[in-house]
């Protein structure tokens, strides 16, 4: 087999890794792998804003409201406002919320956290600079990405 093809395999089984957890976690938690992350991000405190997870994500607020109304819709997060500043939003997360992400599988995305921060330094650096060069070689070097693993779009993140 030429290198070729081993690059293409390779990014296949990345895709397919990445569509495996999507479909274990719609099973198991009833959400999308970048939903599942607002969750993650809301239960590290208690409570976030939309700027806040945006911020984090790297998204728009529009798409954070977006998530953040589904999320409500299952019972996950509330909407509550600031005692504090009248005009903020906080969003808190539920005891269903605090469930779900006790019983979802293991985050592929901390998975790759996990052993991407155990690498030496040089050796981040090395495959940094490989995955951004893959990405320009799919003319997707300028797509406006989160750092969230998932195939989904995050405008239609359902």
């Amino acid at each position: 087999m030429d290198r070729t093809d081993q690059s293409l395999i390779a990014l296949r089984r990345i895709l397919r890794a990445t569509e495996i957890y999507g479909r274990k976690l719609a099973g198991a938690a009833g959400l999308t792998a970048v939903q599942f992350r607002v969750l993650q991000i809301v239960a590290e405190r208690g409570n976030s804003t939309a700027t806040e997870i945006a911020r984090r994500m790297r998204v728009s607020q529009a798409t954070v409201t977006s998530l953040v109304d589904k999320l409500v819709k299952h019972g996950m997060v509330n909407r509550e406002k600031s005692q504090t500043d009248r005009r903020q939003i906080n969003i808190l997360i539920t005891e269903r919320g605090r469930e779900t992400i006790s019983h979802a599988p293991d985050a592929l995305q901390q998975r790759y956290v996990r052993k991407f921060e155990a690498l030496e330094d040089w050796e981040q650096a090395q495959l940094v600079a490989s995955l951004e060069r893959v990405a320009a070689m799919l003319d997707a070097d300028d797509i406006d990405a989160s750092p969230v693993l998932d195939t989904g779009d995050l405008r239609s993140a359902s």
